[in-house]
């Protein structure tokens, strides 16, 4: 299940960081360097979270030259925010 994807990925601290700056960068998008060292992560740590955010369908990239920029992908996280909503809040 994609929620079940969406919500593992953004589960860990350094991944959840990783996309809230992602997010407030958007359209423009962030280096795999600077988040690196936004983060204080290795180059491979930040690579493997990346991939994992990329699997979830949170990141896309795009090769500049020799340097990866990544951006935020929304709507996964709205579609989860719609799904929560309509499983787990009631009318009153």
């Amino acid at each position: 299940m994609k929620a079940m994807q969406v919500m593992s990925a953004l589960s860990q601290a350094t991944r959840f960081d990783v996309y809230t700056r992602l997010v407030e960068a958007f359209p423009a998008g962030v280096a795999s360097g600077d988040l690196a060292a936004a983060t204080n992560s290795a180059p491979s740590a930040m690579s493997a979270h990346l991939a994992i955010l990329a699997r979830a369908g949170l990141v896309a990239s795009e090769k500049v030259g020799k340097t990866v920029i990544y951006s935020a992908v929304t709507a996964p996280v709205a579609e989860l925010s719609d799904l929560l909503v309509s499983k787990f809040t009631r009318n009153s």
